[in-house]
């Protein structure tokens, strides 16, 4: 048996913490999956794994070969494509996670580009406003907007996007367009949190260099972006989102921007990945391209500040 291939699936269990869902990423059944860690253990004369029907829990000797794992795994990627003469063909499988709207509007209407230079890469490409665990979820990279407090991974700032706070006319015809700070007291807000439950910040807004908070009103609580802009469509309240995500709508008159002077700092856009030895080819190049993307995009609005 392939010892690489044990050690794949070792590693993909490792991070999913689950038979099931490591075998629906690496396209084997469940059972095949129990195989290749069963088999591994007796290679390595060692349990890796604790098993019960409620989790699966890697042992500390597996901590010491998952790390191990990882640093052989992305070296084999390297050695793999040592010695081709194209330097330009890639091969194997890459897995990203981005902003649901970034994805949508700005990455894979772009992607084929990508593909069609790199078509023997593999993208796994996960759309979500969670906050993945890059590594304990297996992810090659995560693009990701705001403040980054992970310090156990890196994160290379490919620029900034300015802010802008939105309403609906709709929403403008029923309140007034609010023209000081003062005005919010009689407006609502569409508050935005990570996860449910937690605590909005309200409005916030930069004043001599600082960054202000001011509680407001607003019955709507979401936590996804794309529920987010549709919220304020439905002229349900203010938004403060980045610019670059609501051009056309700002620009067809569906959304209107408000308080120009009162906008939140701009929001830092990082790619994230795990500390490595060596980035394996596929990933460095495909971070390369999305960066270039956002700034070009970035770029054609005139809103794009270099880290």
């Amino acid at each position: 048996m392939n010892k690489l291939e044990l050690l794949k699936t070792f590693v993909r269990v490792t991070e999913l913490s689950s038979f099931t869902q490591a075998g629906e990423s690496l396209g084997l059944p469940r059972s095949t999956v129990s195989e290749h860690v069963q088999a591994l253990e007796a290679l390595m004369g060692t349990q890796l794994l604790h098993r019960t029907t409620r989790k699966v829990q890697v042992t500390q000797d597996g901590l010491v070969l998952y790390d191990r794992s990882k640093s052989l795994l992305s070296n084999m990627d390297e050695l793999e494509g040592l010695f081709r003469q194209d330097g330009a063909v890639l091969a194997g499988r890459l897995r990203v996670d981005m902003p649901s709207a970034m994805a949508r509007k700005l990455f894979i209407p772009r992607l084929p580009e990508f593909v069609s230079r790199h078509p023997q890469v593999e993208l796994e490409i996960n759309s979500t406003d969670r906050r993945v665990d890059l590594v304990r979820e297996g992810f090659d990279c995560v693009l990701r907007v705001g403040a980054q407090p992970d310090q156990s991974v890196i994160a290379r700032s490919i620029g900034r996007v300015t802010m802008v706070n939105c309403a609906s006319p709709d929403y403008l015809r029923t309140y007034g367009v609010p023209k000081t700070i003062d005005d919010l007291a009689g407006h609502k807000l569409i508050h935005y949190v990570g996860v449910l439950g937690a605590r909005s910040d309200g409005f916030e807004y930069m004043q001599n260099g600082k960054l202000r908070r001011l509680p407001m009103a607003g019955g709507i609580t979401v936590n996804n972006t794309e529920t987010y802009e549709s919220a304020c469509r439905a002229g349900l309240g203010l938004v403060q989102v980045p610019k670059m995500g609501m051009r056309e709508s700002l620009a067809s008159g569906v959304l209107v921007s408000v308080l120009p002077d009162h906008v939140p700092a701009p929001m830092e856009v990082s790619l994230l990945y795990a500390q490595q030895q060596h980035v394996p080819e596929r990933l460095r190049i495909f971070m390369q391209w999305l960066e270039v993307i956002f700034r070009e995009h970035a770029r054609e609005g005139g809103r794009l500040s270099n880290p």
